[in-house]
């Protein structure tokens, strides 16, 4: 590991300080915006987040720093080493703050400069999805969908297939409402808040309020992780996402084997 190679990343965001700290710094909050955590709200607790349905994807940490409401870290534990997770909250005027995010613990190599290049870029991702929490669901705490599955193509081959088996618009632009028309697959619809080729950000309308992600992202040569990915707020986004979650990996399971 070396010290001096870490992500470092900012955003601005509404909210008071408090506000901002119960997204980033305690279970509910986190599982809104990234991946479903437990928190034990002080220094020295413990901290695991969850990835996916196998016992390989839950990661177990612990809070390495708890200065509510300005810094948080997270790491793995003492003596564990790994990675570490530091969040910065800084006021700022009209009812808004900063959050700063600070990865360290990457080593070096062509291995490490992969993983550095895919976190980078996730966290831009997921620092955008804590805006709109902020911005859209302030105090709210939403339920995590995160099918994920591998599909064996290049990237643009792989989300032509995606958005085409979902019925999805050949031509899609930020403000325009956008649904999933596919009748194997589960409900999702809403407005399109961010887009690039192979990424759809959405500010969802169904089957439940929140925010969704739909895409294709490169993992190696002919390789590309496909995902949809969504936070739905209330009971009826829990119950969603009870009945959905399932038919979504099924739906990305069976839809890569014409790409492959």
């Amino acid at each position: 590991m070396t010290d001096d190679r870490r992500i470092e990343l900012e955003i601005e965001v509404p909210g008071t300080p408090e506000e901002v700290w119960r997204a980033i710094a305690t279970g509910p909050g986190i599982s809104s915006w990234y991946v479903p955590h437990v928190v034990e709200e002080r220094e020295g607790g413990s901290a695991s987040a969850s990835f996916g349905p196998g016992p390989e994807m839950q990661i177990a940490g612990r809070v390495a720093a708890w200065e509510p409401p300005r810094r948080i870290v997270f790491d793995g534990g003492e003596g564990v080493g790994g990675f570490a997770f530091e969040w910065l909250v800084e006021a700022r005027d009209h009812g808004s703050c900063v959050v700063r995010l600070v990865n360290s613990g990457f080593g070096t190599g062509d291995e490490w400069d992969d993983q550095y290049d895919a976190m980078t870029e996730g966290w831009k991702l997921f620092l955008f999805n804590l805006r709109l929490h902020l911005e859209h669901f302030g105090g709210q705490t939403a339920t995590a969908s995160l099918p994920m599955t591998m599909w064996s193509a290049e990237t643009d081959d792989v989300w032509a297939a995606l958005s085409s088996g979902l019925g999805l618009p050949e031509e899609i632009a930020v403000g325009d409402r956008v649904a999933v028309s596919a009748p194997d697959a589960p409900p999702l619809a809403g407005t399109v808040v961010r887009f690039e080729p192979g990424k759809m950000a959405l500010l969802v309308d169904s089957p439940a309020p929140g925010t969704a992600f739909v895409a294709a992202e490169s993992h190696g040569p002919a390789s590309c992780g496909v995902s949809v990915w969504m936070y739905l707020y209330g009971p009826e986004g829990a119950a969603a996402v009870e009945r959905d979650e399932a038919r979504w990996r099924s739906w990305l399971d069976a839809h890569a084997t014409p790409v492959a």
